[in-house]
């Protein structure tokens, strides 16, 4: 049976108040490589199918939701040495909780608010 929609590519974009902070969060404490940026848009590449934008707000006719109500989640291989990663660069990713949902898990937030979840199967 053929699907109606077919989905090749991902791509959440992020409206965000404090947008210069955002944008420095991702490309430089992150370092999530930059596939397109203009004046008031940043998208990084997250995976071959999966992208992450970040949007002045001021310059859109949409609003920041301030991080209310979303989360990135982001499975990872080694989510200890993510972990240690980001804690060594001083991002303070909260504790690894055992056995979430099947998984390993962990959180940091960006400057706008938004929680972003690191994750890895339970072997």
């Amino acid at each position: 049976m053929t699907r109606f929609l077919e989905i090749k590519r991902t791509n959440t974009i992020l409206y965000c108040r404090r947008w210069d902070e955002t944008v420095a969060f991702y490309r430089d404490r992150l370092q999530i490589d930059v596939a397109y940026q203009n004046k008031w848009l940043v998208e990084f590449h997250l995976s071959a199918a999966a992208f992450l934008s970040v949007a002045d707000q001021s310059r859109t006719t949409l609003s920041s939701a301030g991080g209310n109500g979303i989360t990135l989640s982001f499975q990872t291989d080694d989510l200890t040495a993510v972990h240690g990663r980001l804690a060594g660069i001083g991002v303070a990713p909260t504790d690894i909780r055992s056995q979430v949902l099947g998984a390993d898990v962990f959180y940091i937030f960006d400057p706008e608010g938004t929680r972003i979840e690191f994750w890895c199967p339970v072997r």
